[in-house]
């Protein structure tokens, strides 16, 4: 079985996001979505919230599943039996960022594969940052993530 994780912080799941998970569902028999916990990070949305999110988006797909994780993502993977790790590029400035991972992955398991799958143009712009900023300031964020997903953001920021 193809087994690939898709790792991020997902806070929120953005439309971007879900295009990545739909086209990695068609390359793999399973994707492991895997929402991190990051410390250096403080999420507007919950572990279990963002858990809840994603797989009330992803609910569709058949062959995903979402699970939240602590550590180290090449641990996750091969306790998942994964060998492959997607990553979506929006621009070339993700690129560094993202090969940087890749080799780092590689060289604590030379047995996963890092895929990188190009996001859609119309997607290359949209980040979870840029969709909180946009629903902090009361704008209409119906462009860039579900009516589930807008309403949480407005429950969060305008109660």
């Amino acid at each position: 079985m193809r087994i690939a994780v898709y790792p991020g912080s997902f806070d929120p799941i953005t439309y971007g996001h879900l295009d990545i998970i739909e086209r990695a569902a068609d390359l793999f028999d399973k994707v492991i979505v895997a929402v991190s916990v990051n410390s250096g990070k403080k999420p507007l949305f919950t572990i279990e919230e963002r858990v809840e999110m994603i797989t009330a988006e992803c609910h569709h797909l058949k062959n995903v599943e979402v699970r939240h994780f602590r550590g180290l993502l090449v641990d996750f993977a091969v306790q998942n039996n994964a060998r492959s790790i997607v990553r979506g590029l929006r621009a070339v400035s993700d690129f560094e960022y993202e090969f940087q991972m890749a080799l780092t992955n590689r060289k604590l398991n030379a047995q996963l594969e890092t895929i990188f799958l190009v996001s859609q143009p119309n997607y290359s712009f949209l980040s979870s940052s840029i969709v909180k900023e946009i629903a902090s300031l009361g704008g209409d964020v119906s462009g860039f993530v579900s009516q589930n997903v807008a309403n949480r953001l407005h429950n969060k920021y305008h109660r």
